[in-house]
This record gives structure tokens, sequence and C-alpha cells, in this order.
């Protein structure tokens, strides 16, 4: 049995001996504990909030959507308020300058929202908006893409407005759905005179019920919902949008926590790393504790002791951290949450981050502390025997199959997908797996072929890579993977970007144009040509629903099998079609053939989408019935279009032939090309002038709203990879001191044999240099291969590299490395040999 007291006063006196290298070793789980508590606590104070902010999120008890009127229902005399919406996407012009934007516009009758308010600039301006006449609320940013403010007037169809209050926030609505779409409030009075809403708008029209306060409005709906299903009406309850923000954030936190474990993940190889040289340097301790009878386990109980002291020491600051960091995180997720986040100390998170912190300190410090096992006392005389290899250690094999399990287990218990949870740990593995065979590549190269003829400071510098004590691999597989997450999202924004750009040279088209009557194209067309534009395509699009697959009809569908059903999606939904017998540019034929009208008989072969079809369970030759305005057409699928959507083109999931929708209600899109900014903007003011019905697209807004959008994700991104980033850096530096031991003795040597004050200097830079540019380039290549692969197979985009960025990622870490490596060493190179030996 052994003697606790012994070990744990053992432990503290080589604890106040080594308390400034185990101090590092806490240092460089900190960061991932602080990261996983600061995430942990901020989802369970954004969960109650939802819970508790859940009526301002819906700005009622209930809300009726649909695309048709939905006139009187029932429940209009059981509610105590009620008030109606309708919007849509359309254009809205500022007169002053001509200037226009595509907007969400908003035609608002009674005082929604019930709960919360429009929160507006003056306060008085939601008031003023109600209190009739000609006025309208206008979203913040757009105010601010138009230079506008309130008391100046914008046009909204063939009515002009009064701004009276500028938009500050909208119940439900996040900073990136404003920046998307900007909302515009006029008054529901004045929707007809505006013109907008003709055939083809796309029109949803919201009923906002307000119920006496206890009523169970699940219950209440009920008996509803079964006509709901068949008119394709959408309801919406607090509960289910408590449910759907709270799954969508519960997402993101986990998102959010599996960043912030792969920062602890850093941390725990900067632990083993740390603990490994500790070890290294006291196994000559630890044959001497032999030689006087401590056994093997006792003395590895001291060493874990030490171990667990500084691991809880570690776990409780990073908890501190993170509950101050809590402050922080609402400001940065300020964009992308529909309510505000209240700041409060979460004791279970706090509990589970020291938890945590302790755990993996234990875990990941046992791999090296193992070693201590095997120490005989012979090592006082033969040193060499004092090691070991992993080979011969099952235990320290168990220990790396508990690490495993431990990442499976933790990304399970985030993500609560055991497939998702096996292909995270698959991607560590893969990562730190890479990374490794890296540095031990490097290892052996140096190793192998390094020319004698090198110049002796750059040979000896090389030679440190490899030389005992080294820290090349644990440098590499941390910064490396800092690196790579970091230059990933960088070159992931450059490459969408630099696709939404590359749409606007050569040929491509820059700007679309829809909902054109057919009474209009003519009229349209010939302002486009007499500016010596050219039409590119010219589409019409017929609006219509699915009522029938093989002779299942929506109600019959309800009764199947879960297995035999079709998605009730493709009922509910509106398909917008066009017809033609051929592909265009940003189609391929994969499946099936175009089947001309009056090929086979009568009947019509329709094309779908392939991922479209193929993923709703649609197959070649089936029977699909759909409704065009009341009038049932019957046709057959007869080929699978492989569409690429990220072209500027007209793209469709449905393809009909000619000679069926010619006499359909229809409207038109016609798509052209500007030479620059200018003439597109004066296009566009004189079109939406004339015909203020016509929406239009300009390619140079979409990119500057995607640059907006990717900066607001970056930038969210970047935070999140900071940790990463800091830990890497954490364990740079605990890396680089605590190897300072081992460069100490080799300078010391260097010095007393003659070696200049320079020559020693000009070693130590060398040996940083290679080590940061080994490991930032080892994560910038890795990223390269993510990005590759990213837009190849998820983007479907060509590959660009960011090289700037890349580059600039390069000669930070690189000198960083060298500046905490001159810190760390000036030390050694400034002083006598002599008084170096004695301070030790």
């Amino acid at each position: 049995m052994p003697d606790f007291k012994w070990i744990f006063k053992m432990a503290l006196r080589d604890f106040r001996k080594n308390i400034s290298r185990l101090l590092l070793f806490v240092s460089s789980i900190v960061v991932g504990i602080a990261a996983l508590v600061a995430i942990s606590s901020f989802g369970e104070n954004l969960t109650k909030d939802i819970d508790s902010q859940a009526k301002e999120l819906l700005g009622a008890d209930l809300v009726l959507e649909n695309n048709q009127p939905l006139g009187d229902q029932a429940l209009d005399t059981m509610a105590i308020m009620k008030a109606n919406e309708v919007n849509f996407a359309s254009m809205v012009a500022y007169p002053k300058t001509g200037a226009s934007r595509l907007t969400q516009v908003r035609a608002l009758e009674g005082d929604f929202p019930f709960y919360g308010t429009l929160e507006t600039i003056p306060v008085s301006g939601d008031a003023d908006f109600r209190s009739g006449g000609k006025k309208a609320l206008v979203e913040k940013t757009l105010l601010a893409q138009f230079n506008a403010a309130v008391g100046d007037e914008i046009k909204v169809g063939e009515v002009v407005f009064t701004v009276v209050g500028e938009l500050q926030q909208v119940p439900g609505q996040t900073g990136i759905t404003a920046t998307v779409a900007p909302a515009v409030y006029i008054p529901m009075a004045y929707l007809e005179e505006t013109g907008l809403v003709q055939y083809g708008s796309r029109v949803n029209y919201n009923n906002y019920y307000q119920f006496e306060p206890g009523t169970n409005v699940e219950e209440l709906i009920k008996p509803f919902e079964d006509q709901w299903e068949i008119d394709r009406v959408d309801a919406d309850t607090v509960e289910d949008r408590k449910r759907s923000t709270g799954r969508s954030f519960a997402n993101l936190s986990n998102f959010l926590s599996l960043v912030a474990f792969i920062a602890l993940l850093l941390g725990c190889v900067g632990v083993a790393s740390a603990v490994n040289v500790f070890v290294k340097e006291k196994l000559a301790s630890v044959a001497v504790l032999r030689c006087l009878g401590v056994s093997s386990r006792d003395v590895l109980l001291i060493y874990l002791t030490e171990i667990k002291i500084m691991g809880l020491v570690g776990a409780i600051l990073g908890a501190f951290l993170g509950t101050l960091l809590q402050f922080v995180l609402p400001a940065v997720f300020a964009d992308f949450l529909p309510v505000e986040v209240s700041f409060g100390i979460s004791w279970l998170s706090v509990g589970f981050g020291v938890i945590t912190g302790l755990f993996v300190a234990v875990l990941f410090a046992l791999l090296p502390l193992l070693k201590v096992r095997n120490v005989s006392p012979m090592a006082t005389l033969r040193p060499e025997t004092a090691d070991s290899t992993m080979l011969k250690d099952p235990l320290r094999w168990l220990v790396i199959v508990g690490i495993l399990g431990f990442i499976f287990g933790f990304s399970f218990y985030l993500l609560n997908q055991w497939t998702m949870a096996l292909g995270f740990t698959a991607f560590v593995v893969f990562a730190f797996g890479i990374l490794w065979g890296v540095g031990q590549l490097i290892m052996w190269s140096v190793r192998k072929f390094l020319p004698i003829s090198f110049e002796y400071t750059l040979r000896q510098s090389l030679a440190n890579l490899y030389r005992p004590n080294n820290q090349t691999v644990s440098l590499i597989a941390t910064i490396g993977l800092g690196t790579a997450m970091i230059s990933t999202l960088f070159f992931l924004q450059n490459q969408l970007l630099q696709e939404a750009k590359f749409a606007d040279k050569e040929d491509q088209p820059n700007m679309l144009m829809f909902d054109i009557q057919t009474a209009q194209l003519g009229d349209v067309k010939e302002k486009i040509e007499s500016r010596g534009l050219p039409i590119m395509q010219e589409v019409p699009i017929v609006t219509m629903n699915l009522s029938e697959i093989n002779g299942i009809d929506k109600q019959e569908n309800e009764e199947l099998p879960d297995e035999e059903d079709y998605s009730r999606w493709l009922y509910n939904r509106e398909f917008r079609v066009t017809y033609r017998d051929t592909l265009i540019s940003s189609e391929t034929l994969t499946a099936g053939e175009l089947i001309p009208l009056g090929a086979r008989g009568d009947s019509i072969f329709v094309s779908f989408e392939k991922g479209f079809g193929e993923g709703n369970g649609i197959k070649i030759g089936d029977e699909i019935e759909f409704n065009v305005q009341g009038r049932p057409i019957k046709t057959y699928v007869g080929s699978f279009r492989d569409v690429k959507f990220n072209q500027v083109s007209t793209n469709f999931l449905v393809l009909f032939p000619n000679g069926v929708l010619e006499q359909a209600p229809k409207f038109h899109v016609l798509i052209t090309k500007t030479k620059n900014d200018r003439e597109a903007a004066d296009v566009q003011a004189e079109i939406v002038r004339t015909f203020p019905n016509i929406s239009i697209i300009n390619l140079g807004t979409i990119v500057a709203t995607l640059e907006e959008i990717l900066g607001k994700i970056s930038f969210v991104i970047q935070f999140m990879a900071f940790f990463s980033i800091a830990t890497g850096v954490l364990v740079l530096i605990s890396s680089l001191i605590i190897s300072k031991y081992q460069r100490m003795r080799e300078s010391i040597l260097l010095r007393t044999l003659g070696a200049s004050s320079s020559i020693v200097s000009k070693i130590n830079t060398l040996e940083y240099f290679f080590l940061g540019s080994l490991a930032s380039l080892s994560g910038i290549v890795l990223s390269f291969a993510a990005t590759y692969l990213l837009s190849e197979f998820l983007f479907n985009i060509p590959f660009r590299g960011a090289w700037l960025e890349a580059l600039s990622l390069y000669l930070a870490i690189t000198l960083l490395t060298i500046v905490l490596g001159w810190l760390n060493g000036r030390k050694i190179i400034n002083q006598p040999p002599m008084e170096i030996l004695r301070g030790n």
C-alpha cells in the first residue's frame, strides 16, 4: 500500500523546485479550457434567453403564412388582436439620387408586433408610422447604402413615402438577414397603389394573432391543421419558433465547442511535449530514488501528483477566464443572434471545464510519464537504460486508445451523432498524423542528408532539429494545425469572392431583370438594346404546383408508410419552371434524354435537376401531374440534368418542352451585361423608374453583399481560430523555454570551446527560423489541400490559392518564433559561461 502522505510531500518538494517549468505545462491547456467554458456558458445562457424571449422572436402567439391571400379564418373571432402583412421582394428607389436596391417590402396593417417592438431611431418613428399617411420605416443598412436619413423620401413602386424611422431591430431578425434583404415597412392601405403585386410576384401573406394569456395555442389550432395542410398554410407558434431557433443555435454552439475542443487538443499536445521533456530531465533523479528503494509505482505517483496539482490549477484558471470571456461573445455573435444574450455564471459549465481540464492533463501527461516505470537503479550508471520505446510498453498503447476514446466520446457528446463524431475523430487523427509524419520526415531528412560542407552555424542549427529534447514534432503539430485552420478560412473566403467576381469578367452576364410582365417585355428589351447592350437570355417563367406523383396525391401520400411516401415538401412547394428543347451552358444531361413534344405521341416529358429528383425519390419514367393555375397537366420524367447553380444564369429544377406552356400565365426574365458599374446603375435606375414592378439583381451589389456577409462570418471564425492560434503560440513559448535548459548546456559548451556570442546567437536564430518556417509551411500546405478538396467537392468551384494571405501568415509565424527564441536565449548569449554555470 503506497504511503500517500510521503508521496504528496515529495511531490510538493519537487513542485517547488520546478514550479516555473510546470507553470508552462499549465499554460498549454488554459486557453482551450477557457474557450470550452465560455462557449458552454454562452450556449446555456442563449438557450435560457431563447426560452424567455420566444414570444418576442415571433412577435405574436401564432403566425399563419401562405403565398395566396388567407381570407377569413375561424381564428379571427378567437383572437384578442390580429394584424396582417403582405411581404415580397421588390426594388425601392431613392429619388434624390436615383439609386435603387432590391429589398423586402412589408405592407403592415395592425399593431404587430404584439410582443417586443419595432425599434427605431427616433423612438417615436414606430408611432409616427402607424399614425397614418404615406410613411415608411426603413432598415438602417438600406439608409446607409442610399446615404439617406430620416425625413428623406423613398419610392416604393408608384408611391413615394417619407422615411419616419430608421429600423434598428425587428423581432426575430438577425443582422445577417438585414444585410441580405433589408426591410422597408409601408402601410397596407397603400399596397395596391404601389402597383407591385402583379402576376409572377413572389408574395407571402401573413396573419398574426394574439390570444388571451394562458391560451394553449398548440391545442387551439389542432382542429384546423388538416385543412391548413391541404391549403398549404404554414402555422408557426411560439413553441415552434422556440424549438426551431433552439435547434439552430444548439448546432451553432456545438460547432463552436468543437472549434474550442480543437484548441484544447492542441494544448494537450503541448502538455505531452512539456511533460516529455520534464520526464527526460528527471530520469536521473528517478534512478537515484530507485537506488534508495522507492518502487516504480511510487515514483510514478509522485510525478502524477504534481501533474494533477498543475492540471487542476490550469483548469480553474481556464474556467475563470472562460467565465470572463462571456462578456465578449454576445458582441462577437451579435449579427447572428435573434435575441439579446444575458450574462450569467454557469456553474455547470465551470464544473464541466474544470473536470475536463484535469482529466485531459492527466490523460495526455500519462503518455510520456509512464516511462518512469521502466527506470531501473542501473540507470544511475548506464543512463541509456533509463528510456523505453512505446512499442515495448502496452500501457502507453492503452493510453493512446484512451485518448482516441476521449476524443470520440467528447465529440459524440457535442454532436449527438456517432457518424459525425467518428468523422471528427478521424479528422483529428488524420490532421495530427499528417503533421506528425511531416515532423518525422523533416528530422529524418536533416539527419540523413545534412551536407557536411554547410557553414558551421547553419549545420549546427539544422542538427538541433533532431537532437535530444528537440521540439520539432510538437511545434509542427500544434502551430501547424492552428495555422491550417486560419489559413483555410482565408483561402476559402478568397475562393468564394473570386468566384463571384469571376462572373463579372469575359462574356459572363452581370445583370438579371425579373418579374417582367408579358406586356412590358418588348419595351424593356428596346431600352436595353438602345444602349447597345446584348440580350443574353430571355426566359419565360410559369408558376405551378405539384399535385400527384405516380397517381398519389397529397392526401394519399400522408397515409403511406414512411418508407414508401414522398416528401411532403414536394406537394407544398411552388415550382417556377421554363420551357425549351435545348440545354444551356450551365446544364449537363446525366440520364435519359430531352424529348420534344410530339416525339412520343401526345405525352409530355419533363427534365428534373438530378440532385433534386433523386433526393426526393423521383425516377426516370415517373408520372408527375402539375397544377398550372387550376389546370392539371400530366407529365413524365424523361431525363435528369446536372445544373451548376453557381453560374449567373436562369437555372431551374424542372424543365418543360416547347409547345406546352406558351399560353399559360407567365412572367419573364432578361439577362444582360453592362460594361461597368456606372452603366449598370444607370440601366437599373431607368428600368426601375419606368417599370417599378420589375426587380433587378446587379452582380456588383451581390458581390458587395457577399463581401459584407463573408466579412462578418470570417470575423466569427477568425475569433474562434484565435483560440487555436493562441494555444499554439503558448505551446511554442513553453516548448522554447523548456528546451532552453538543454540549449543552455549546448551553448555553454560552445562558449567554453571559444565560440563567440555572435556565433551562438546566429545558431539559435537559424534554428528558430527553421522551426517557425517548417511549422507554418506545414499548416499552410495542409490548408491548401483542405481548400482544394472543399472547392472541388463541396463548392464545385476552381481552386485559387490566396498566396498573399499565405505569405503573410508564413512571415508572421516565422518572425514570432524568431523573436520568442531570441528573447528566450538572450541571457545565455550575453553572459559568461561561468556565471551561468554558477546560477545553475
